[in-house]
């Protein structure tokens, strides 16, 4: 039997296979093991946490305390629950705003279609800065408010550009038929453009989510109110500067787990929704993303 030889770079050697495996090994750990830490932590009992030094790899054994001082009804509680509203009331704005401009960039014949494209461009190369941004917000009166948080970043330029690149890449003679049908372009919009863009729309869907859900800053600058902040500043304020849970802030307990469950169990909180959603969606990003850029 005759073997087909191949021209070009000769098969990696037994030793740079080994050091490529051992390479990725150590890179893997550096992204498994402190993240098993902070779950490990977090579900430490108070004798494991300070026979450890404060952070657990393995746990002995399972203890919930830390969840259910979390989940009580304190500050961490109405925090999730703000930073849901956040997300969802935000990601659905955002995703309507964003359709509607980047349908109408995409049909060259629309109303400033030039003007508002070069608007879009440029706001991906300049960003206002925190002051005008601050005095925006105030002068709209919207300090202390939710939609702090939601109406200056409903629209992303980048998000619209991507959209509007898959929305011209859809075949011209659907939209052409449905304007013979006497569809207007709310109607060729809802029940032709939209049905045909599931893919980009979760896609889009999820950057705003997460960007939603990851803030942070806005809600440093714009709210004041601590009973309105999202669970990320709730996470910059006990984990990342370090401020002490007490029994005020976590339901009234009495009996209070380890400071370093507690905030590893914050810091779960605010990660898993993102690891949950984002696997049903990753199936999306090639055609959603990849296909919109290559047609614009």
């Amino acid at each position: 039997m005759s073997r087909l030889i191949v021209a070009g770079t000769p098969p990696p050697s037994l030793f740079m296979r080994v050091v490529k495996a051992v390479v990725l090994t150590l890179c893997c750990a550096l992204v498994i093991v402190p993240f098993v830490g902070v779950i490990s932590t977090s579900l430490a009992t108070q004798e494991q946490v300070i026979r450890s030094g404060g952070f657990v790899l393995i746990p002995d054994g399972v203890s919930w305390a830390a969840y259910k001082s979390v989940f009580a009804g304190g500050v961490v509680t109405r925090a999730v629950l703000v930073s849901i509203l956040i997300t969802v009331v935000g990601t659905a704005i955002s995703l309507a705003c964003t359709a509607m401009l980047a349908y109408s960039l995409s049909r060259p014949g629309s109303l400033a279609h030039t003007p508002l494209l070069m608007v879009v461009l440029m706001s991906l190369l300049f960003t206002p800065g925190i002051i005008p941004s601050y005095l925006m917000v105030k002068q709209m009166g919207l300090l202390n408010s939710y939609w702090a948080l939601i109406i200056p970043t409903a629209v992303s330029g980048f998000n619209t550009i991507v959209m509007r690149a898959f929305f011209m890449g859809l075949p011209t003679e659907l939209l052409e038929s449905a304007r013979i049908d006497g569809a207007s372009e709310a109607q060729t919009l809802l029940r032709v453009v939209l049905p045909l863009s599931k893919a980009v729309m979760a896609v889009i869907g999820l950057f705003y989510a997460v960007g939603y859900w990851n803030a942070f800053f806005n809600a440093m600058l714009y709210i004041n109110d601590t009973e309105k902040w999202p669970l990320q500043l709730v996470l910059r304020t006990y984990v990342v500067n370090n401020a002490v849970l007490g029994a005020d802030q976590l339901g009234g307990s009495e009996t209070l787990p380890p400071q370093q469950s507690i905030q590893m169990a914050i810091l779960v909180i605010a990660l898993v929704p993102i690891l949950l959603v984002y696997p049903f969606l990753q199936r999306h990003f090639a055609k959603g993303v990849l296909t919109g850029a290559v047609k614009g």
